[in-house]
């Protein structure tokens, strides 16, 4: 199975950029016809967060109408810079089909390795919070299927990331989050965004990855003394592949104009 991942897409309405400079529109059709036109073409896509600046409802319709060019399924959770009404109206059930009233989470089990989708935002704040309800839902679906591998995505990582971004904003819940996720071993991979940044850690027993923008990379400041700043950078996404084996291993796609490709000359030892 082949898992394609985009985040941060930060559409802004129809005729307009970004933050009034960045064309992340072109950006999102051009990442959607390159993952279209991979020589292995992903089962899904998921898209984990930021699908809009400014959480208006145009901006979420102007998004799904560029994700529905995907030649394959694909699923979205909000993020911080989302309404969450505007992104359950403006791609309902076919995209966003929650299971639990009054939040955008859900699961999926069309494929080899189940979806499960967390919405993680508090309306109106930055940061990330998994309520009792959202974890007493994600608790009965993990318990529904404790031997079916699972691919966890949401829109904020759950630890510190070492990025003033992610660490000031907070995650409310995430120890009740980790003893939970610690009870069970299924899950190949807990995903997210919101950092505009890679970045791989292990937590509860699982691996903790974040993706890349679609076109604004965050200045990465491991001090944590500057405020925050971006790059405007050539789309990135990830792809998740099942091996053979049940390991489940990430690659990042940057889709910039590199030399070559050129054959490795003949080494003699």
């Amino acid at each position: 199975m082949l898992i394609a991942q985009i985040s941060d897409l930060h559409i802004a309405p129809p005729g307009e950029k970004t933050l009034g400079h960045v064309p992340m529109d072109e950006n999102l059709r051009a990442v959607v016809a390159h993952i279209n036109a991979l020589d292995k073409r992903p089962d899904v896509v998921v898209v984990s967060g930021d699908i809009t600046d400014m959480g208006d409802l145009a901006s979420a319709r102007y998004a799904r109408e560029m994700l529905d060019a995907f030649a394959m399924p694909y699923y979205v959770v909000p993020g911080n810079h989302d309404s969450r009404a505007a992104i359950l109206d403006a791609f309902g059930p076919a995209h966003c089909p929650s299971g639990l009233p009054g939040f955008a989470c859900y699961t999926v089990d069309d494929f080899a390795i189940r979806l499960i989708a967390l919405d993680s935002i508090i309306p109106g704040a930055p940061g990330g919070e998994l309520c009792p309800a959202r974890l007493n839902w994600l608790a009965q679906k993990l318990n529904e299927a404790p031997d079916l591998p699972s691919f966890i995505f949401l829109h904020h990582p759950p630890m510190h990331c070492g990025v003033l971004e992610s660490d000031a904003d907070g995650f409310i819940g995430a120890s009740a989050f980790a003893a939970l996720l610690n009870q069970h071993n299924n899950i190949l991979r807990l995903t997210c965004g919101h950092i505009h940044l890679l970045a791989t850690s292990g937590w509860s027993g699982t691996t903790v990855s974040t993706a890349p923008s679609i076109g604004m990379r965050l200045r990465l400041d491991l001090t944590k003394s500057r405020a925050s700043a971006f790059y405007t950078t050539p789309p990135a996404y990830q792809l998740h592949l099942l091996t053979s084996e049940g390991n489940l291993v990430t690659h990042n796609v940057f889709m910039d104009q590199p030399g070559g490709p050129y054959a490795f000359e003949p080494i003699n030892f």
